[in-house]
Parts: C-alpha cells; sequence; structure tokens
C-alpha cells in the first residue's frame, strides 16, 4: 500500500465471507483495509458483490480481520462436530442435537448454516476448503504472534486444522472436520 501510495495509486485490501451462496447472490460480507476515501472509491464494485461493507482499518486491516472471523468460525465448527461424535456415542440423534443448538445458547454459525445441512447429512459440501481455512487460521496466528500476543486456543485451533487437512486434504470441505473429529474419537484412525 505504501509504495502504490508514492506512485498516486490505492490499494484496497477486501476479503470476503458468507460462502458460495452468499457470492452468488450477491450479498457477500466485505471486510476492506485502506482509506475512507478510496472506500467510497470503490463501494459501486463491492456492493454489486456485497451487502455488508465495512472499513477495518488502514492496509491490511480486512484480511487481518477476516482471519479472526474465520478462527471464530473453525472453533465453532470444531466445538459442534466434537460434540455430535460425543453425543451420538451417548445415542443422541444428531438431528435432534442441532435442533436443540439451535434453540439454546449453543447456538452458531456453525449450527445454524452447516449442522443439518452439511455435517449431520454428511454432504460435506458447503464450498470452502479447510486448506483455506487452515490457510486464515495460521494468519490469524501469524498476527498475534507479530503483536506478541500468546493465544492458547488460537494455537490450538492452528494445529488441530493443520492436522486435519494432514489426514483429509486440503481440498476436502471444512465441513469434513467432522470426519476428523470421529478419526480422532477412534484414536486417530
Amino acid at each position: 500500500a505504501r509504495d502504490l501510495a508514492a506512485s498516486g495509486a490505492a490499494l484496497l485490501d477486501a476479503p470476503v465471507s458468507g460462502g458460495v451462496r452468499r457470492a452468488i447472490d450477491g450479498s457477500l460480507s466485505i471486510m476492506v483495509g485502506g482509506s475512507a476515501a478510496d472506500l467510497e472509491r470503490g463501494r459501486p464494485i463491492f456492493s454489486a458483490m456485497g451487502k455488508t461493507i465495512t472499513l477495518c482499518g488502514p492496509a491490511g486491516a480486512g484480511h487481518a480481520l477476516k482471519a479472526l472471523n474465520n478462527y471464530l468460525s473453525a472453533a465453532g465448527l470444531v466445538a459442534m462436530c466434537e460434540a455430535l461424535v460425543v453425543g451420538e456415542a451417548f445415542g443422541l440423534d444428531p438431528g435432534t442435537m442441532v435442533d436443540v443448538f439451535n434453540s439454546s445458547t449453543g447456538k452458531s454459525n456453525a449450527t445454524e448454516v452447516k449442522g443439518r445441512q452439511f455435517v449431520v447429512s454428511r454432504t460435506f459440501a458447503a464450498g470452502f476448503t479447510a486448506g483455506l481455512m487452515a490457510k486464515d487460521l495460521r494468519t490469524a496466528g501469524d498476527v498475534a504472534t507479530h503483536l506478541g500476543l500468546d493465544m492458547p486456543g488460537l494455537k490450538q485451533s492452528v494445529g488441530y486444522w493443520a492436522d486435519a487437512v494432514g489426514k483429509l486434504g486440503s481440498a476436502a470441505d471444512h465441513t469434513e472436520i467432522f470426519r476428523y473429529a470421529e478419526m480422532l474419537a477412534d484414536g486417530g484412525k
């Protein structure tokens, strides 16, 4: 951004969130890093793709917030999957569990958007790869490290997803993290 500014050009970093469905219908959430004036110049382009366009701070802030958002998403998905694995082992119906999560304090994006649709159905087709999730988690971890912050939960999440990608492959849908949770429950098999 500094190099471009010196030559009179502007840079906005603008990662997105919302998945395939929201990309298709133009309702993505776009996290923008850069100046407010440059965002306003680019807003017509962003508006064609996104419903929520948020200025997050200077250049780089969009990517930092995207990575931190995906940390929350990944952690919630793992928690739901592990709860489902334990519940199924206990004899609970996974669909019933997701319904209860969604009407209780366990409700999250994972339970609402991914629970029945991709995990309980075992279609694992949300359209975002485990490799991309692992990359975003590494980015979030790098941000914390760069700032000198020790975040044990974030470090564990980075490791969990890296190990999962090693077992599932980077092209696996991120909802296949459920299969990794099942492998761990069976002693890593």
